[in-house]
């Protein structure tokens, strides 16, 4: 019992990882019917600027408030960019064919897989300590730090975003973009900033997870948002594509899995386990978990 009860805190730890950066997947599919499959590569600009903004803290103690400037700037500065990708490579060929959409987010990521590479370099770098590194015992369990402060901040961040969308003016336009965007643009809501944004707090919550697994993994390299990225957006499959709390939901479930695979049965099965288990949606529920069945017009 105690080993199942510490793979589960393995594997919530993981889950909000993925969880949150499911959400980014889950958020612009919503509002533009788009899978931006760089958003991986967001994720992992965000944690290298994470990484270059604590080596420049490194001289302080680590303490909660560099870990919370560092996480602040990353967010920043990987809302921005997503920002940037929505403006310069999304929004020209907006109305275009979902195809031509599609090829235009591979190519993106792509792009900043290669420029990542050119700039960081190819070789593997380890986050240096952002916060003071403590275990407990809770009845056999060992509890890290790193895992108390992903699942805090990860549960935070959502709960913060549940709230924008649900209470806030802006977080109302987006509801009704996503319902949709024609409507919403005859209504008089900008679309164009709404969709900006979505894709700037979708971006943010991949560079806070970018952070958190520097935190809790301390090895990053140019190349990790590539799995990273698609088990998120298998989690975002699985919850339901489109609906924010089965991208939470989703993302916690391929995050135990994962880590129960290899607890239980071997390491071999860690990266198949994720893409089993699209198969097995798209099978059996193709709307996935929270989602719903909608039906277009030909």
């Amino acid at each position: 019992m105690t080993t199942f009860l510490q793979q589960l805190v393995n594997g919530l730890s993981l889950g909000s990882i993925y969880a949150l950066i499911a959400l980014g997947y889950t958020m612009v599919y919503g509002v533009l019917r788009l899978i931006n499959f760089a958003h991986g590569d967001v994720y992992m600009v965000g944690a290298y600027v994470g990484y270059y903004l604590s080596r420049k803290l490194q001289g302080e103690e680590p303490s909660i408030v560099s870990a919370l400037l560092v996480m602040f700037g990353s967010m920043i500065v990987c809302a921005l960019l997503g920002m940037l990708i929505e403006r310069l490579a999304y929004r020209p060929v907006r109305r275009e064919a979902r195809l031509t959409l599609l090829i235009m987010a591979i190519g993106v990521s792509l792009f900043i897989e290669n420029v990542a590479q050119l700039v960081f370099g190819p070789d593997p770098k380890f986050f240096p300590s952002l916060a003071p590194r403590t275990a407990f015992l809770v009845g056999g369990v060992r509890l890290t730090s790193e895992q108390i402060t992903v699942i805090a901040v990860s549960l935070l961040l959502m709960l913060l975003l549940r709230y924008f969308i649900l209470k806030t003016r802006t977080g109302k336009a987006m509801r009704a973009v996503s319902f949709s965007l024609d409507a919403s643009r005859l209504m008089g809501i900008s679309t164009d900033r709404i969709i900006a944004v979505t894709f700037a707090l979708g971006s943010a919550l991949a560079a806070a997870a970018g952070v958190l697994i520097g935190m809790q993994i301390p090895k990053i390299d140019p190349l990790m948002g590539i799995m990273y990225g698609l088990k998120a957006f298998v989690a975002a499959v699985l919850g339901g594509i489109g609906s924010i709390p089965g991208a939470v939901l989703g993302g916690l479930l391929i995050g135990i899995s994962e880590v129960m695979v290899v607890g239980y049965l071997s390491s071999t099965y860690r990266e198949a386990i994720a893409f089993g288990i699209l198969i097995l949606v798209l099978i059996l529920r193709p709307q996935g978990l929270l989602g719903r069945v909608q039906k277009e017009k030909v």
